[in-house]
């Protein structure tokens, strides 16, 4: 059965790739000028490959090294089409849109032998699956990965530390904190206290909806890792709610400064390091 599909594929070469980027065009979205192209030479060498497995391999089994050619390619194709904000299904219409050409290729050639065109097309259909759902499968591995790594950067992005004065570092929280926000959280700030030489750091929680037993258990954390680092953290934005909310979740904040604002612990930090900001005096022209 491999053979004799190499040998259709072969001889019917131009009119099935015709039919099979009409299937395309018609089942999946239309894209640009350049992207049609490149969906016409992925096609192409779609086909090449697959003529070239056949008539080495079986039909059975996709994993042999006759394969190789033809699953680097749909590993790149599923690979680009998932950062470039295809669906699985229309990346899986790659594959699954040839089975209509191949299938009336096979009865043009078949002719009037009905057992040996059934077996050809369930043979058929079950490789053509077997590619389909390695298209699915990288595809979903790939979109996997993008989210991942777009997590992380979003992560790094909602953590900033800013340097508000000499020896007086600023770390403002937005959103929900955590365990694997409390451990960027705490590496960026010990990184930061290093590279300044901070004294002081300051952690504001005013953008932090609620704040429980884990939120707060991080926060500590975060604070004794500092104070390891040599600085003295403080804890801002203690709203009169989360106030309460520590209160009757028995959390032990005796140890560490709190205050209501960003200003006021920045006030605290200046303060405790002998520093202080005056208004100055103009005289009137």
């Amino acid at each position: 059965m491999a053979s004799k599909l190499a040998e259709i594929l072969s001889k019917k070469d131009g009119e099935i790739l015709s039919k099979w980027l009409q299937q395309q065009s018609a089942s999946g979205r239309k894209g640009s000028a350049a992207e049609q192209q490149v969906t016409s030479r992925k096609s192409q060498e779609f086909l090449n490959g697959l003529k070239s497995a056949l008539a080495k391999g079986s039909v059975d089994d996709i994993s042999g090294p006759e394969w190789t050619s033809v699953r680097d390619l749909l590993l790149e194709l599923s690979s680009s089409r998932a950062k470039g904000g295809y669906t699985p299904t229309e990346t899986a219409t790659f594959v699954l849109s040839l089975k209509k050409p191949l299938f009336t290729a096979l009865r043009e050639e078949s002719g009037t032998n009905a057992e040996a065109l059934a077996d050809a097309v369930w043979q058929t259909t079950e490789l053509l699956d077997k590619l389909a759902l390695l298209t699915t499968e990288t595809y979903q591995r790939t979109r996997e990965e993008l989210i991942s790594r777009q997590q992380d950067e979003l992560l790094e992005l909602s953590t900033p530390v800013v340097r508000l004065w000499e020896n007086v570092l600023a770390l403002p929280l937005i959103g929900t904190l955590d365990s694997a926000r409390t451990q960027v959280v705490m590496q960026n700030l010990l990184d930061a206290i290093v590279e300044t030489r901070s004294d002081f750091a300051i952690i504001d929680i005013t953008g932090v909806p609620t704040v429980d037993t884990l939120v707060a258990q991080h926060l500590l954390k975060t604070v004794a890792a500092a104070r390891l680092m040599g600085a003295d953290c403080l804890i801002s934005g203690i709203r009169p709610q989360i106030a309460q909310t520590i209160i009757h979740l028995g959390v032990d904040l005796s140890n560490v400064t709190t205050k209501a604002t960003l200003a006021d612990a920045f006030a605290i930090a200046l303060r405790r390091s002998g520093q202080m900001v005056v208004k100055s005096s103009t005289e009137a022209k």
